[in-house]
Order: structure tokens, then sequence, then C-alpha cells
């Protein structure tokens, strides 16, 4: 097993200590978090960029990568709606609001599910998808949404008018990647339409 593929290996690795280290309950559990879902994302940047100068892409590599991107992301996501602290802003609007967030993670899993299919439908017919513009944009935004949601966390305890201006301006960012998720998943699967069509 190659470098990139150890490092998307140790991504998927980093995933339990991820949720282990939000739940426990301890001073500055969240920004623990934060630190663990960072160094995660940040493997997800190295392993491709590896990959690519030194020649190292692999089937493995091609098959692990974006499953590991997948986990990671919508296990964050669904860590962090169950948690009432982290979307208390969203009860700002009543159970209304709560319905937001979980429509919204409903709509970027079933973006990333879709996609994927398609993927595994263009692949057994020899073809591989590559990642386009935009869904490269909607996923550097949802790491950002996460990064700035699990920031507010600790201060949402320590100081909470500074915790709930952060989360507010996290809720905002999510609201925005739901967007991008929506517009990139409909973007990807129009450019594709060829797929369905064989």
């Amino acid at each position: 097993m190659n470098l990139p593929n150890k490092l998307t290996l140790g991504r998927l690795i980093l995933i339990p200590f991820f949720v282990l280290a939000f739940y426990l309950n301890f001073p500055g559990h969240y920004l623990v978090s934060l630190a663990i879902f960072g160094v995660a994302a940040f493997t997800d940047f190295l392993d491709g960029h590896i990959a690519r100068k030194y020649n190292l892409v692999t089937d493995l590599g091609k098959f692990l990568d974006p499953i590991a991107d997948k986990v990671l992301v919508l296990v964050a996501l669904t860590t962090m709606l169950a948690d009432p602290k982290i979307t208390n802003l969203f009860f700002v609007f009543g159970s209304w609001g709560f319905i937001f967030g979980g429509i919204g993670v409903s709509i970027i899993i079933a973006r990333e599910m879709a996609v994927s299919s398609l993927r595994m439908l263009a692949a057994k017919n020899g073809k591989v998808l590559a990642a386009d513009k935009s869904g490269k944009i909607k996923t550097f935004f949802t790491d950002i949404t996460i990064v700035v949601l699990l920031f507010a966390g600790d201060f949402l305890v320590w100081t909470p008018k500074f915790g709930r201006i952060i989360d507010m301006i996290g809720l905002v960012c999510f609201g925005i990647s739901v967007l991008l998720t929506i517009i990139s998943g409909v973007s990807y699967l129009v450019k594709n339409k060829d797929v369905f069509a064989e």
C-alpha cells in the first residue's frame, strides 16, 4: 500500500476518534474534534496531491478516496445535527429551524449517494467520471461549514454571545452549502446524462 492510500485509510481511522471527542464531555472537546476533523480533511488534499505528483494513482485509491471523503463529511454533519448545543440557533425559528437542518443534511446525503451511484454505473461501462469544479467548491464550502460550527461549540459554553455569532455564521454557511450541493448535484447529473441513456 503506497503513501496516498495510507493517508486515505488514516482518514477513515480518524472518524471514530472525531465522534468520540465530539461526544465526550470534557473542556474543549469541540475544539479537539475540530482538530481531528481538520487533520482528516487535510489528508484529503495531501493524498491526492502526492498521488498525482509522484504518479501513485491506483485503483484502490480511486475506490477508497471518495468513500473516505463522503463518510467523513456525512458523519460530521449527522453527529452535529444530533447535538442541540451546535444546532441551538435552529430553535430560534422553532421546530421549523431544526427541520430545516434535517432536510439540509438529507439533501447532502442524497446528493452524495446519487453521484456515487452514477459513478458506479459509469464504471460498469468502463467510464471514469471525475469530480467537476462545482463539486469541488461544494466540498470545500461544506468542510468550512463544519469547521466554523465546531469552532463555535466550546465558545457557546465559555462565551455564549461570541459563540452564538460564530454559530450563526456557521448556520448561514450551512444554508449556502446545501444550495451549492443542489447546484453541483444537478450540474453533475445533467453533464453525465448519457450514462443513464446507456
